[in-house]
């Protein structure tokens, strides 16, 4: 299967026949926006995996190595479009526009959400390797009976291929001809597991199997990820149907920060995708094009630096949860069973003492 590519890892442009037409509009202006989001989303993945170290984060997922898949294939879609994360496209939220303070909320016990979903066109991180494909399958089969023109993205990991929740969902998206992308980051591992293990044939080369076509894309080439993931876009809101990428990229952190990555891979294997870093290529891309001055340089460093600043204050300030927040949000509507459960748990706090007494509400009057 053909990896297609339009940035080498030394930087270099290189024309692809099914991917040109899809950067075409591409400027320079774009390239450097481009650039400037995985510079911020890295700083952003830097600063979070130090608050985890330093007993600010319960955990936390890195996407190191992984900036050009989620900033490629995000800066694809239209506002309507809407997302299905995993637990790693902290990138993906930060760039369609989540306060990142809320979503670190999640990882250190202060809340259940992030982000509102619909604000956002972003469905809440998935914990649940797989099931998202089914919620994006799921949410495009209701576009199309809703006669919108909008469309689905799933994202999911190589590890998540093996789950049987990934296959009922693309055997639905071909059947129904569902306006759903599934974007395959494979980083190699799904946690100390190799691709190799888990598949003997590339990962896209699966989807046709289904009735879907896959596309096999340089994961770490920004540019390419954003014309092979318009590309499944023009597909989907075309009534075309299903598509599927497999970016190939790279995971150069651990799984997450309860993982570590040196049990189970060797030195040689991260300086080889060290070397192909998303980041470093598109810097030597725009310096080719002299499209970044040191100017422009020292400008993408202070705004990643004073967003990482930002996310750091307001994650060591956030407010601890009341007891009661872990009732709220559960249903759309009251549900019996949980305000039983509510009332029970509050009278249990109650029950030791005035210090750490509170109120209880029973269908809007305090008992």
């Amino acid at each position: 299967m053909t990896m297609h590519q339009l940035i080498t890892a030394d930087g270099i442009r290189v024309a692809d026949a099914l991917l040109d037409e899809f950067v075409d509009d591409v400027d320079g202006e774009q390239l450097r926006n481009l650039y400037r989001d995985m510079v911020v989303i890295r700083r952003i993945d830097f600063e979070s995996t130090a608050l985890q170290r330093q007993g600010q984060l319960a955990l936390w997922p890195p996407l190191l190595g992984q900036e050009a898949s989620q900033v490629g294939s995000v800066r694809a879609l239209e506002d309507e479009d809407f997302i299905f994360p995993t637990y790693r496209e902290n990138g993906v939220a930060y760039c369609r526009g989540a306060k990142m303070a809320d979503a670190l909320g999640v990882w250190r016990g202060n809340t259940n959400i992030g982000w509102d979903p619909y604000e956002l066109n972003m469905a809440t991180p998935q914990i649940i390797i797989g099931a998202q494909t089914l919620h994006a399958t799921g949410y495009a089969m209701g576009l199309t009976l809703d006669g919108k023109d909008s469309m689905a993205l799933a994202y999911l990991g190589d590890g998540a291929t093996s789950q049987g929740d990934v296959h009922e969902s693309m055997v639905f998206a071909a059947s129904f001809q569902a306006p759903v992308v599934f974007f395959c980051q494979n980083n190699h591992w799904a946690i100390s597991e190799p691709v190799g293990l888990q598949s003997h044939v590339p990962l896209a080369g699966r989807a046709p199997g289904y009735g879907i076509p896959g596309l096999q894309v340089d994961g770490n080439d920004v540019l390419a990820v954003l014309a092979a993931t318009r590309w499944a876009a023009r597909r989907a809101r075309s009534g075309g149907g299903p598509s599927f990428i497999e970016a190939i990229t790279y995971r150069m952190g651990p799984h997450t920060t309860a993982d570590d990555p040196t049990r189970y891979r060797g030195v040689t294997e991260l300086e080889e995708w060290g070397a192909k870093d998303p980041i470093t290529r598109m810097h030597s891309y725009l310096l080719e094009l002299g499209m970044l001055d040191d100017g422009a340089q020292a400008a993408i460093a202070a705004e990643a630096d004073a967003v990482a600043a930002d996310l750091r204050l307001a994650c060591i300030s956030l407010p601890d949860p009341a007891p009661q927040a872990a009732f709220e949000h559960v249903y759309v509507d009251a549900h019996p069973l949980l305000e039983e459960q509510r009332v029970n748990y509050l009278a249990y706090l109650n029950s030791f003492g005035e210090q750490e007494k509170t109120s209880v509400t029973v269908q809007g009057s305090p008992s």
